[in-house]
């Protein structure tokens, strides 16, 4: 009986001490539970739910991660296979405690808070992005993954009672967590519909973006087009202008002639009474041009107007083939009259031969076909024949041996007539060994001849239709000396930069009245004159001009320059350029980075406002003719060192038709001074030194003075205002302007 008691007392005492191991290990794990939620709902997390494992229907589960959701997915597969379902269990926020199987004794808890923690197939799936994160204490599982073995799930506290969640409930559970999914992809769904509706509405506004960039280019293009043609139909219309003016002028000429040679007569009785008055009248300029000395415009170069209102002319061109005077024709008449009648048969038998056609003379060594009206190339046969010229007939082709007969000629006239390029023989020309000049303006040519005498030296076709200059039109002209391509369709586009190349000896290049914005390049190095008048030249770049070292004179005028389009270094660096034509422009001021060889410059005609300061200071030896008029220059465009310079080169100076009101000042710091016009201005009145300066000693220059049209009163004028000029009669006051 003893014995059975002290085995008693010992089961009991091992009972004891086991159960109060087991008693502070729950507590010592309460402890540490109590702790992390206590840490998880200071963050702000809901309240976890616990989970008993039960049997009973299926249950799926969905939830708003995507992790979560693949967890839960596979896990459901298994919880299929299984026939399991789990109620939740209300749990202290930031838990999610599970008591392990007996054999394990585990605890798994969640660091962060979930609702919703099911145990099926072996793993923890929980429907918060939180709940993956589960750590297991036992098993050592790594933060992030499921616990490997399915647990029982208890509260945390033994004491604290137990109330499962009914399937009612979790069925609601899971179908407002369903239906949250199904708002979020509602709500995704919309994002992405209107994200492609944005996509859409930003496609259609670039593509009307872009169909109106299209639509103003296309305007432009078209306007550009009209302008074009425009300028075309006016060009075309003055041509026929001057034509029908010239052959007006020319039938005008010839009746004239005719008179001319009935009063013949009369004029050789009445000859030396004539020739005593204008010996009379020679004697008497001669004495009034001692007094007054009248002087006028160099126009040596551009030919500047004579008048006031009249616009500069065309440069003077190179002189044709001589024709027979007046005074040659008398004489030959006296000398038909002397030798007879013998000379006269001569003269019949040369005119005859030859086959030439009615309406052609002869003359020398000249056959003259001039507006006969032939429609054929005549078949000449004359070989010591010089010059023929055929121009103004309806000649449409010239066949290959248009000139066998007549091979020996220096100059052909075949202007104005009806000749295509497809009309000329590819030889025809090829035979001429001796030819020197050759003419061919006013056809309807659209390429240059193949195959011309490599003697060559000078070539006309302008007003004609020619499209392009390829690199090889020019090919074996070694020799040509002058070329004139004005009045076609080219353009810097159609013509070939090596066009030129061949032009080895090229003096004299005339490209005006064609389609040019820019100046063309590859000009040949030895050109002298270069006339680009009547283009759409917008721009001057550094380079186009560092390959023609000779140039002397350049014309741009009837252009769209002004002084923003011109290069620093276009041609600053130039030692032979001396003369410059930029009138009939869009210049503002005054270009600045002239050549520093000027001589001659004309701005006639822009919308010049001023004269910028030390702009001709750069020059040697000095700009010495300036003309200026018809432009807006008033009292303040003109700076005291606007001339700076050119106080001791300038020889002409042309301010009229501007807006002056009082004459500019430095003109009478300017020593060699011929020439000044401040005409047409708005001066009211001249100040004793603003021409003459009173300190300077020496031999006066001064010689015309032109200040009429302003609203100066003479009488208020001071007897020594113009004591420089050489001649009072050389300064013009009259008229002037009415207030």
């Amino acid at each position: 009986m003893r014995w059975w008691l002290v085995v008693a007392c010992l089961w009991l005492t091992v009972v004891l001490v086991v159960t109060e191991a087991q008693t502070k290990t729950r507590h010592r794990h309460k402890r540490k539970n109590a702790a992390d939620g206590r840490g998880r709902s200071r963050s702000g997390h809901s309240k976890s739910h616990k989970v008993r494992r039960v049997h009973g229907a299926r249950i799926p589960l969905q939830t708003g991660d995507m992790q979560a959701d693949t967890l839960f997915l596979e896990s459901y597969k298994n919880f299929q296979d299984e026939r399991f379902s789990y109620n939740v269990i209300p749990g202290k926020q930031g838990q999610c405690v599970y008591q392990g199987l007996t054999m394990f004794n585990q605890a798994v808890w969640s660091p962060k808070p979930c609702l919703t923690c099911l145990c099926t197939g072996g793993r923890v799936v929980c429907d918060q992005v939180s709940c993956p994160s589960l750590r297991c204490q036992a098993s050592f599982t790594p933060v992030g993954e499921c616990c490997p073995v399915c647990m029982e799930p208890v509260p945390n506290d033994p004491s604290e009672p137990v109330k499962p969640l009914t399937p009612e409930e979790i069925q609601r559970i899971l179908w407002r967590e369903e239906e949250e999914h199904r708002e979020l992809e509602e709500r995704l769904r919309k994002r992405d519909e209107a994200r492609k509706k944005r996509k859409k509405e930003r496609k259609e506004q670039e593509e009307k973006q872009r169909k109106i960039v299209e639509e103003q280019r296309r305007m432009e293009e078209e306007e550009l087009r009209r302008q074009l043609e425009k300028e075309e139909e006016e060009w075309r219309r003055k041509q026929e202008e001057d034509e029908r003016r010239r052959q007006e002028e020319e039938r005008r000429r010839q009746e004239e002639a005719k008179e001319k040679e009935l009063k013949l007569e009369e004029e050789r009785r009445q000859e030396e009474n004539l020739r005593e008055e204008l010996l009379a009248l020679v004697e008497e300029e001669d004495d009034k041009q001692e007094e007054e000395e009248e002087v006028w415009l160099r126009g040596d170069v551009f030919q500047m107007p004579t008048k006031d209102d009249e616009e500069p002319t065309e440069p003077v061109p190179i002189p044709g083939p001589p024709e027979v005077t007046g005074e040659e024709m008398k004489e030959m008449e006296v000398d038909a009259e002397e030798e007879g009648d013998e000379e006269e048969e001569r003269e019949v038998v040369f005119e005859n031969r030859g086959g030439l056609p009615p309406g052609c003379d002869i003359s020398d060594v000249m056959v003259t076909c001039d507006n006969v009206k032939l429609t054929y190339f005549p078949p000449l046969s004359i070989l010591e024949l010089k010059s023929l010229s055929l121009e103004g007939n309806n000649i449409t082709n010239i066949p290959a041996e248009a000139f066998n007969g007549i091979p020996n000629l220096e100059w052909i006239n075949l202007k104005k007539n009806k000749l295509t390029s497809a009309g000329i023989d590819a030889n025809a020309f090829k035979g001429l060994k001796t030819l020197r000049r050759l003419y061919l303006d006013g056809n309807l040519l659209e390429t240059v001849p193949s195959n011309l005498p490599s003697t060559l030296q000078e070539l006309k076709i302008s007003e004609n239709r020619l499209q392009r200059i390829h690199k090889n039109d020019f090919r074996d002209l070694g020799d040509l000396v002058i070329l004139e391509l004005e009045g076609n369709l080219l353009s810097e586009s159609n013509v070939d930069p090596q066009g030129f190349s061949p032009l080895t000896q090229l003096s004299y290049l005339r490209l005006g009245r064609n389609h040019f914005r820019t100046v063309p390049q590859g000009l040949p190095g030895s050109l002298l004159e270069l006339y680009l008048e009547n283009n759409l030249i917008e721009e001057i770049s550094e380079t186009v001009f560092n390959q023609t070292h000779m140039l002397n004179v350049i014309s741009l005028r009837h252009n769209r320059l002004d002084e923003t389009k011109i290069a620093p270094l276009a041609w600053i660096q130039h030692r032979n350029i001396e003369s410059i034509d930029l009138s009939h422009n869009d210049f503002y001021l005054v270009p600045s980075y002239l050549p520093k060889s000027l001589v001659h410059l004309v701005l006639v005609r822009n919308n010049i406002e001023r004269i910028p300061g030390y702009v001709f200071a750069h020059m040697d030896p000095g700009l010495e003719y300036l003309y200026l008029s018809f432009n807006k220059l008033d009292g303040e465009g003109i700076e005291p060192e606007s001339f700076f310079g050119a106080y001791h080169s300038m020889v002409e100076l042309c301010l009229d038709h501007n807006q002056l009101e009082s004459v500019p000042s430095g003109i009478n710091e300017m020593t060699n001074l011929h020439f000044l016009r401040l005409n047409n201005n708005k001066i009211r009145s001249i100040p004793d030194e603003s021409i003459c300066d009173p300190g300077h000693s020496g031999d006066s220059t001064l010689a015309a003075v032109h200040l009429d049209y302003n609203y100066i009163d003479p009488l208020k004028i001071s007897p020594t205002a113009f004591s420089c000029v050489r001649s009072s009669s050389s300064v013009v006051l009259k008229p002037q302007k009415t207030k």
